[in-house]
């Protein structure tokens, strides 16, 4: 396997035993992939069945890397905390739903050659009576150990998932499901103690017997009581779960939002608080952006705004930003030894997806160094955020080139834009793609997509033009071609930008590559020169 995805793929932990039973599921009588070029060689795929409260999942992952990406995901919604609070017992419709869509699964994951595969359960099949029952029918179908979560064990997951997700998360995470909400406090890779409330969204409504007034009572008292929101005044809270994601996606397209990327979606506070008191007083079917959200999880959703709402107004956050990624997620970054913990998730996925789709992925690499030594000569104001963005769009600055010239700006725009990537913000999906963009197109406004740029202040603008203007420099000498760039150094002289060709590179000076190395210059106030050395 190629050198540069070494760094981005984990292995299990040789220190400590799986979080939690996993078994290699048995043979499948199919036939196997004879050859997947769009796929990572990262192992063998890795699948998690979710039995939760609402639903019960099921998420196929390529394999174990620091940036997983999912091959197949499919949900039941079953219910299974439907009844629990109100008589102690799962109902039977839903466990019979349950153990069917488990049935399914086990069959997918057969079919799908998955080399290891962990089952999870969680509030409703802990609280209910006949829990003990139900796990012991599910492990018969699922054919292997399920791991009941506690409460602390799936906070702590749920946290794992956000540390995976961002770059250097701080502040508290809430995992909202159908039986139970987990509270946890995050700063980078640290996890504390996590806490779990009985306010899960099935559990809320039926404790209440669908009373907003009566839950909102639930909901304020045990809050008050947890204690576990005294940390989280003007820091950030990472809402995990289908409720608030939908809630999430029903703000987005009521504010007409550019991108509809849920993951690393931010509301600042105040204005997360309003909304969340709107939704719930209102009846859910009546809110003009209500179907982006599945009619069966509609019901919940004044529930969830309500939980929110309390969480905002006790804890006062700075911001409310919403993660893709949590207990499932946090299980997989659990597996990885502590080096492949360490990467920036973003700048993993970023070099997979350049080896997937550039033509040399290596170039990414001196693309990444050619780039640093420009921006260090020049004396350009990068933050440490910014610096991770250029080196992301740096290995991506190649992944459209199978497309038709006149398309490859706009299909790397809309691939980058969109794609599957974690630990960065919108603002930085805008600048990596524009990037990319003007790499193919020039540095023309007018063709960049108006959305995409309103995501970008002006700042962000301008260091897309110039890494953009930098990129159509480098690969008019690299050809995309690896160990050309760091033979062709470029810095400043004597306040003059100056690229230098060695001898034997000499004949790829052009009046092409001048025009190119003066509008960089222009970009920077500088005047340019070619030489040779």
């Amino acid at each position: 396997m190629d050198k540069v995805l070494k760094k981005s793929r984990g292995k299990a932990s040789r220190t400590s035993p799986p979080p939690s039973p996993a078994v290699e599921p048995e043979k499948a009588p199919v036939a196997k992939l004879s050859g997947a070029p769009g796929r990572l060689p990262c192992g063998p795929p890795i699948a998690i069945i979710d039995i939760g409260s609402n639903s019960v999942r099921l998420v196929v992952y390529e394999g174990l890397s620091r940036a997983p990406t999912a091959l197949f995901n499919e949900k039941e919604l079953c219910a299974l905390g439907r009844s629990v609070a109100t008589t102690g017992r799962l109902a039977e419709e839903s466990t019979a739903r349950a153990l069917a869509a488990l049935r399914r699964f086990r069959a997918l994951a057969r079919a799908m050659g998955v080399g290891r595969m962990y089952v999870l359960a969680t509030a409703a099949a802990r609280d209910a009576e006949n829990g003990p029952e139900f796990i012991a029918e599910a492990e018969r179908v699922c054919g292997q150990p399920i791991e009941l979560l506690s409460g602390k064990r799936e906070a702590r997951l749920s946290a794992l998932g956000v540390v995976s997700g961002f770059f250097k998360p701080d502040g508290v995470v809430g995992d909202l499901g159908g039986g139970s909400l987990e509270l946890i406090d995050v700063n980078k890779r640290r996890v504390g103690a996590g806490a779990t409330l009985p306010l899960g969204g099935i559990r809320l409504q039926d404790a209440s017997e669908r009373s907003i007034k009566k839950a909102d009572r639930l909901v304020r008292d045990a809050l008050e009581d947890s204690g576990h929101l005294d940390g989280l005044k003007d820091r950030t809270f990472y809402a995990v779960g289908g409720t608030w994601r939908g809630l999430a996606h029903m703000h987005m397209v009521q504010k007409n939002f550019p991108l509809h990327v849920l993951h690393g979606y931010t509301i600042p506070a105040r204005e997360a608080l309003e909304f969340c008191r709107v939704v719930r007083r209102v009846d859910p079917d009546t809110l003009p952006a209500v179907g982006v959200v599945s009619a069966e999880r509609r019901p919940l959703l004044s529930y969830g705004a309500l939980v929110l709402e309390h969480i905002i107004r006790l804890g006062r956050p700075r911001e409310v930003v919403m993660s893709g990624l949590g207990v499932r997620e946090g299980l997989l970054y659990d597996l990885l030894d502590d080096d492949a913990r360490r990467e920036d998730p973003l700048l993993a996925s970023a070099r997979e997806l350049g080896w997937l789709r550039a033509r040399a992925p290596r170039h990414g690499d001196d693309l990444v160094e050619w780039t640093d030594r420009l921006f260090r000569s020049v004396d350009i104001d990068e933050s440490a955020e910014e610096r991770r963005w250029r080196h992301a769009a740096c290995h991506l600055a190649d992944v459209a080139w199978r497309v038709h010239p006149d398309y490859r700006g706009e299909q790397a725009l809309d691939m980058i834009a969109h794609a599957a990537f974690v630990g960065i913000d919108h603002p930085g999906r805008a600048f990596m793609s524009l990037a990319v963009f003007y790499r193919h197109m020039g540095l023309l406004d007018d063709e960049a997509s108006p959305r995409i740029r309103e995501l970008a202040s002006t700042r962000i603008l301008d260091r897309a033009r110039t890494l953009g203007a930098a990129m159509r420099v480098a690969y008019l000498i690299s050809a995309a071609l690896p160990g050309i760039l760091p033979r062709t150094p470029i810095g400043l002289k004597r306040e003059v930008l100056t690229l230098k060709l060695p001898a034997e590179l000499a004949d790829l000076a052009s009046d092409r590559l001048r025009n190119r190395l003066q509008k960089l210059g222009k970009l920077l106030a500088r005047r340019t020169a070619l030489v040779n050395v």
